[in-house]
Parts: C-alpha cells; sequence; structure tokens
C-alpha cells in the first residue's frame, strides 16, 4: 500500500522577541501564528480495526498538537533563556503572565525545530512526521522536512 501525507491547520497567537537583532523584531511583538501539520503513514488496512483506511485519526493528531505546541505557546511571550530576556521573564511571571523560556533564540526557524521534535516524540510508531509549516504573518513562513534533517 502506498504513503499517504494528511496535514491538520493550527492557530496559536504568540509574542516574542529576538534578543541582539538589529530591527524591529528586537522588541517585544506579537504574531496570529498558523501552522500546518503534515505526517505521512500507510493507511491502516484492517477490517476490524476502528481507524480503518485512516493514516492517523486527525483527532489524534489534534491531541498531539494542541498538547505539545498550542496550549504551551498560545497568548505566551516567547523569550531566549541564555539572553538577558530571562530577567524580564522572571519580572513578567511574577505578573501573571504568560512566558514561554526556550533554549535559542525565538525565530520561526528555531520554533519549527523545536516543534518537529515535540511532535515526532509524540507520533504513533506507523507515523512519521513529514513536514512543518510556521506562518508568522499572512505572507512570511519557514518550512521544515523530514527529508532535509535525515
Amino acid at each position: 500500500m502506498s504513503n499517504i501525507r494528511i496535514t491538520k491547520h493550527f492557530n496559536f497567537e504568540a509574542a516574542h522577541a529576538l534578543y541582539g537583532y538589529d530591527g524591529k523584531c528586537k522588541n517585544i511583538h506579537g504574531h496570529s501564528y498558523k501552522l500546518l501539520v503534515t505526517v505521512i503513514g500507510k493507511p491502516i488496512n484492517d477490517l476490524t480495526h476502528i481507524k480503518n483506511g485512516m493514516v492517523m485519526d486527525f483527532g489524534d493528531l489534534k491531541t498531539i498538537v494542541n498538547k505539545e505546541i498550542v496550549s504551551n505557546f498560545d497568548h505566551a511571550t516567547v523569550l531566549n533563556n541564555q539572553s538577558p530576556h530571562r530577567d524580564l521573564a522572571t519580572i513578567l511571571t511574577s505578573n501573571s503572565h504568560k512566558i514561554v523560556l526556550v533554549e535559542y533564540q525565538p525565530t520561526s526557524e528555531n520554533m519549527l525545530l523545536d516543534f518537529a521534535e515535540r511532535i515526532k516524540n509524540n507520533l504513533p510508531k506507523n507515523v512519521n512526521l513529514h513536514s512543518l509549516k510556521l506562518y508568522e504573518t499572512a505572507n512570511a513562513y519557514a518550512e521544515w522536512f523530514a527529508s532535509d534533517n535525515n
């Protein structure tokens, strides 16, 4: 049986700042992120299996991505823990702001590397992460492909 790719679309709102950057993005600012998650696998071919004909239930993929990505990053400010922004994070957290400290510069590119690991680690054994596309704005996005990372 052939491999099939399925894709699910997710949205979340988040702010970030790029420490040391020489442009406007050095300031805290927000985005309406759109994340497209594509997995690949062979559809289940077992009449007795409740998910017969599916590579993966879209609901199961939604559960994984919501748990690993959306619930963590939605309406959060993402800051680099390896920069002086960690001091700002301490102040914001003490004032009940949702902060996500990451061990990288929170660019779309680095966020995708993080998201790929989080998602891959939670997929069923017969399903692989194929690609991710993260829109930071309506006309700017970064992509991650498993085939580029083998």
